[in-house]
């Protein structure tokens, strides 16, 4: 099958019906992102302009003012100088988070995303801190956004992306070649308005998300335990595996594995 705009998947992939249905996470997303862009867009032109600073994520109000809600404000501002920042971001959101919110329901759909975005949010933080750029603001759905196309890469790598609706390219391969770009990016930034290390970190927490939680768990079990869960899974495996080691150890030490009282018909 073929979208009418912008991938095609193949069959034994879960994915949406059409590219014009938007999930309810999604849409959510879209319409709270709308919603502030708007109020910000007219409280930049008044005197209200400064209560939106608090918002932006700045890494010293972050650090020495613990204003830690930024990391999460952060995600539903974009420039109010025009429409291009918000439109590319939520394009991308709408095209790519449909697929993710079907295979894993709306309430993992929306952990994974603000994981992403906060990951990305404390990775700037930490890199600009590093950079001596304490003062700097850093708005946009960015980071989460990135995080969103490399779980679709991941998931769905032979999906066909088209890029500027023209020339296709699988989802894995796109994903790789971008995060080149933003990883070469992050490297000689020189500043110019656009947070490579937001792009960086989104990638970086979206792939640590699905190792931790699991690629085909993730794929296969929507609505269900989360990311917690799966790390408590992960340590009582551990413990089991640790017991089964003590146990063969001491079977060895004690000859019970050859032991003639045994029945050698049982296993």
């Amino acid at each position: 099958r073929t979208a009418p705009m912008g991938y095609s998947y193949p069959n034994r992939l879960p994915g949406p019906p059409s590219m014009f249905r938007v999930t309810p996470g999604v849409r959510w997303l879209l319409i709270a992102n709308a919603v502030c862009f708007v109020l910000y867009f007219l409280a930049a032109r008044t005197e209200f302009a400064g209560l939106f600073t608090h918002l932006a994520l700045s890494p010293r109000a972050v650090l020495t003012q613990l204003e830690l809600w930024q990391l999460v404000t952060y995600m539903f501002l974009h420039s109010p100088l025009g429409f291009g920042h918000i439109l590319m971001n939520m394009l991308a959101l709408w095209m790519f988070g449909g697929p993710l919110e079907d295979t894993w329901g709306t309430r993992r759909f929306l952990h994974f995303y603000f994981f992403c975005g906060i990951g990305a949010g404390v990775c700037v933080v930490v890199m600009n801190t590093l950079a001596g750029s304490l003062d700097s603001r850093t708005i946009g759905a960015s980071g989460a956004v990135y995080g969103v196309l490399i779980a679709f890469g991941i998931l769905f790598p032979r999906a066909i992306i088209y890029l500027f609706l023209m020339f296709p390219i699988e989802a894995r391969w796109f994903v790789l070649i971008l995060g080149a770009i933003v990883f070469l990016s992050a490297i000689g930034d020189t500043g110019g308005g656009v947070s490579h290390f937001a792009h960086l970190g989104g990638l970086l927490f979206g792939y640590l998300w699905l190792r931790i939680y699991g690629k085909a768990r993730a794929a296969r079990a929507p609505g269900g335990p989360g990311l917690l869960s799966s790390l408590e899974a992960r340590y009582r495996d551990w413990k089991i595996r640790r017991a089964k080691k003590r146990f063969q150890v001491y079977l060895k030490k004690h000859g019970a594995a050859r032991s003639d009282d045994w029945d050698e018909r049982l296993h």
